[in-house]
């Protein structure tokens, strides 16, 4: 059966989506909880959601946070995240062992527990 040009077009872009898909949400998180702490390295904010860039024990690590209304939500403000700023964050780490990479569900900022996602537990 000979490939249409559309059919093409389709392969291609679920093929470029799969990764996407598969990092986001939770699915390619640990089921265990996980907790860092380290400062602030790196900060992006924004949509699907903030990177944090946390330096803990001489490693650097990615810690997923909230999207802008889920950290507002919180009581979050930006002016929080800065660099230099100790953080501990709590939630899962990415279920593959050689990524420093963890989706937070709450932060801790300067002793005050932030909580990302109140509906889990």
């Amino acid at each position: 059966m000979p490939l249409t040009r559309r059919t093409a077009l389709t392969l291609v872009a679920a093929a470029l989506a799969a990764p996407a898909a598969a990092h986001h949400g939770w699915r390619w998180t640990s089921d265990g909880t996980f907790e860092l702490t380290g400062v602030i390295d790196r900060v992006e904010l924004g949509n699907p959601h903030g990177e944090l860039t946390v330096r803990a024990e001489d490693e650097m690590w990615t810690v997923e946070i909230g999207q802008p209304w889920r950290n507002d939500r919180a009581g979050i403000d930006d002016d929080m995240l800065v660099r230099g700023r100790e953080i501990t964050a709590q939630g899962h780490r990415s279920a593959d062992a050689g990524q420093n990479l963890m989706k937070a569900e709450r932060l801790i900022i300067d002793g005050t527990l932030y909580n990302l996602y109140p509906d889990r537990s």
